[in-house]
């Protein structure tokens, strides 16, 4: 069973460390040709495009989820029905934001608050990046089927070549036509584009056997639509709960300083290279689970989440043994500034604590994706999320910062215990 969990986690751990490439490679080629309204720009249309296509990352994590039961059912018409049927909403999505990309850029200008070159230059690139999203939205479903396929290599294979392609491009836009922030955008959709006709071609070698079987009109008929849309929905108002958190972190860190807001970023990135690996294993945990329940295995459905949560304890004594001893080290690479480190240190047990806090969260989301147990997920995700904001009230004026630490490991710890007390009684194979 562990090297199953490997098989599947491992290059879903290298997929996920390949997802930040883009952004950093537009950073550092803007940088290197611009000024800080460029680089400012690009910060500003990434983010922007990570809120967007953040909302619909339930088009990934609910094709695999039931793509998985699908195939330990051995139901071929059921995994190609949810296949079509993530790619229709995915495409409708899609054109949905392409129609409306000006009010949303209108939207962008006024929230934003920069320099008028900047937000010149993002719109700029977000009106050209737009035009990427088909073959974004696409790629989501198309990965979500392939690791419910028990296929990880394929989706990572995917995403070094899509990032090779937007190097190159970028470069070349850049650098050779001097297209500028414009070039970076247009490197970053024929990057995307790339990658979607990779998936395809891929599709067509391994599984072109199964295209005569597909049945378009069938699998779009509403009635068959109603349990994607049921699990997708509770996926997606999950993650507005995530988005709600993640965006309250820094937005509330600005009203503490610059300072207390450049090292609460420098402590967030440590979280975000343990979701990298943690998230590998919870792809491994939608793959197997969704499996094993659509093949009714109760017996290997107990053994793949305990081994899950086995690694998942081994990882997260790694990382804080790893982050107690060298924690201001990793903080040196990702900055030269002695007083944001030495302001960051104030605050680094909170940031040792999160990976025993937060692991049986990223290990259970896995778990509950692959069975499907959508409700049971959103409504552990009502209770952290209101929890948070209850405990940062209630702690921030007493303890300052210390207290928004505090509240962020009460929301890691309450999903994790909550998830690990609901699975034992819902998440099985009947």
């Amino acid at each position: 069973m562990n090297r199953e969990i490997l098989r599947l986690a491992l290059p879903s751990i290298i997929t996920n460390i390949t997802v930040p490439l883009l952004g950093m490679v537009d950073v550092a080629i803007i940088g290197h040709i611009g000024d800080a309204q460029g680089i400012a720009a690009i910060a500003l249309g990434t983010m922007i495009f990570n809120l967007v296509y953040w909302n619909f990352g339930f088009l990934r994590a609910g094709t695999s989820g039931l793509t998985a039961q699908a195939y330990g059912a051995n139901d071929r018409q059921e995994y190609l029905n949810v296949l079509i049927q993530g790619l229709t909403i995915a495409g409708t999505v899609a054109l949905t934001l392409i129609i409306l990309q000006y009010p949303i850029g209108l939207l962008c200008e006024r929230f934003i608050h920069s320099s008028e070159e900047t937000i010149q230059m993002t719109l700029t690139y977000f009106y050209i990046r737009i035009w990427a999203a088909p073959a974004t939205l696409g790629l989501y479903v198309l990965k979500g089927w392939f690791i419910g396929m028990q296929n990880a290599k394929t989706p990572m294979w995917i995403a070094i070549a899509l990032n090779i392609v937007n190097i190159l491009c970028s470069l070349l836009f850049v650098f050779v036509f001097h297209y500028g922030i414009a070039g970076i955008a247009w490197g970053t959709v024929i990057a995307q584009y790339s990658g979607l006709a990779a998936a395809i071609i891929i599709w067509f070698i391994q599984y072109g056997d199964l295209w005569k079987h597909i049945r378009w009109r069938d699998s779009i008929h509403w009635q068959k639509m109603v349990r994607f849309f049921k699990v997708n929905a509770d996926i997606f108002l999950r993650s507005l709960c995530l988005i709600a958190v993640f965006t309250f972190i820094p937005y509330i860190s600005a009203y503490m300083g610059d300072e207390v807001l450049a090292a609460n970023t420098l402590l967030m990135q440590l979280f975000t290279l343990l979701s990298y690996i943690m998230d590998g294993f919870a792809y491994a945990g939608e793959s197997l689970v969704g499996k094993f329940v659509g093949a009714r295995d109760e017996e290997s459905l107990r053994s793949v989440i305990r081994r899950l949560l086995h690694w998942g304890v081994a990882l997260s004594a790694v990382f804080t043994i790893i982050y107690a001893l060298f924690g201001r080290q990793i903080l040196g690479i990702l900055t030269n500034s002695k007083p944001v480190i030495d302001l960051a240190m104030e605050y680094i047990l909170w940031t040792v604590m999160v990976p025993f806090a937060g692991f049986a969260a990223f290990i259970y989301d896995g778990i509950y994706i692959g069975a499907t147990a959508s409700k049971g997920m959103r409504n552990i995700m009502f209770i952290a999320t209101s929890a948070f904001f209850v405990f940062y009230y209630i702690l921030q004026p007493i303890w300052g910062n210390h207290g928004l630490w505090i509240a962020f490991l009460a929301f890691l710890c309450l999903r994790g215990g909550l998830m690990f007390l609901w699975e034992k009684k819902n998440v099985q194979c009947t």
